[in-house]
């Protein structure tokens, strides 16, 4: 198992408990297909001049093994604290920018980060948010597959 792997399942192992928990207590409406964004979608979006703000709504650990370039690191939306720095981030940002959040700590079926951030982005008043959907995780579905990514701060 390599050392992204191992990382990932020590997440996962975490996060799998928190989203059970988030996942009974959302009030808000599971985000549908035109919610999503593609990674090969991304990656074009990043390509053109009228790039996305991309928000990391994940652990900190992985956003330094790797992450996207430009996104901003808000930490863990599934945490009060996730979600107030998100708030602080987006604050400046019009209400129609182009954003994109994402999470790829495990699965996306479990991930407890995504969810929350979406909801708390539609709360605010944005209309163009966009999940990047990460069917296993951000190391098999965006770094195996040779996207752009970043390491560090």
């Amino acid at each position: 198992m390599n050392a992204w792997n191992q990382v990932r399942a020590g997440f996962c192992l975490l996060t799998l408990l928190t989203a059970a928990l988030a996942l009974g207590q959302s009030s808000e409406p599971a985000p549908g297909g035109s919610d999503l964004i593609q990674p090969a979608e991304l990656v074009k979006a990043l390509q053109s001049r009228a790039k996305p703000t991309i928000f990391y709504v994940g652990p900190r650990l992985i956003f330094l093994q790797a992450h996207i370039p430009g996104a901003e690191d808000v930490g863990p939306a599934s945490k009060a604290e996730g979600i107030d720095k998100l708030r602080r981030h987006a604050s400046s940002l019009a209400r129609d920018r182009f954003v994109v959040i994402y999470c790829g700590c495990c699965p996306w079926e479990h991930c407890p980060n995504i969810r929350p951030a979406f909801a708390e982005l539609r709360r605010l008043g944005f209309t163009r948010v966009k999940m990047l959907y990460l069917a296993t995780s951000f190391g098999s579905d965006w770094v195996e597959k040779g996207y752009p990514e970043q390491k560090g701060e």
